[in-house]
């Protein structure tokens, strides 16, 4: 099985960075590998990719297979076309020095290509982050404003709190004429204890004789 170039995870989790390893096709994704010959770094804005392009170019003519994305950054680095170039001077399709200019032409055009777009995103980052201060100015602002209404709001609470408050004029009440004084029960007049005395013989004389 002919050798593969691929990518060789690395990094933490959530944070991949990637080693570009030639290996051998029967191998794990992360085991042994032959030979490195670059690494990738999608984290970063744009993207860092570092290659060993005369590593790469002979093992694409050594039949090594790229994968798909390995391919991919290879075409980035220009090292796919490069081989491209190569097989049409075998074929005497151009000359070398057709291919190197070709190449060289190429390579100029990738760099303006990746300048412009640099510049595009870093251009794109500064209006976002203007937006971003912009909006958050407002949101201050806006914070501001209702906590100097809140702040106002409680001064006028404390204010009115403080004023003296206004006598409350009291109506005249009305005078309850008073009950008319009780009549003095007249005395009862004591009976003499010789007439009660004599009342009671009496009653007990009428009583023996009945």
């Amino acid at each position: 099985m002919p050798a593969k170039i691929r990518l060789q995870r690395k990094g933490k989790k959530g944070q991949p960075f990637y080693h570009i390893v030639i290996a051998d096709g029967r191998a794990p994704r992360d085991g042994r590998f032959i030979e490195k010959i670059g690494y990738y770094n999608p984290l970063a804005k744009p993207a860092e990719i570092e290659i060993n392009f005369e590593s790469a170019l002979d093992w694409l003519q050594k039949g090594a297979q790229p994968t798909d994305t390995v391919r991919a950054i290879l075409s980035y680095k220009g090292v796919m076309y490069k081989n491209h170039l190569l097989k049409g001077v075998q074929k005497g399709a151009m000359t070398e020095e057709q291919a190197e200019e070709k190449f060289q032409s190429w390579l100029l055009d990738k760099a303006a290509r990746i300048h412009s777009k640099k510049n595009e995103y870093e251009l794109n980052l500064k209006e976002s982050g203007k937006e971003a201060l912009a909006h958050e100015a407002k949101v201050n602002e806006a914070k501001a404003q209702a906590l100097a209404k809140k702040y106002a709001k409680a001064a006028a609470a404390a204010e009115k709190s403080e004023e003296p408050e206004e006598p409350v004029a009291q109506e005249p009440v009305a005078e309850v004429p008073k009950e008319e004084e009780t009549k003095e029960e007249e005395p009862v007049a004591a009976v003499p204890k010789e007439t009660a005395s004599a009342e009671a013989t009496a009653v007990n004389e009428e009583e023996s004789q009945a």
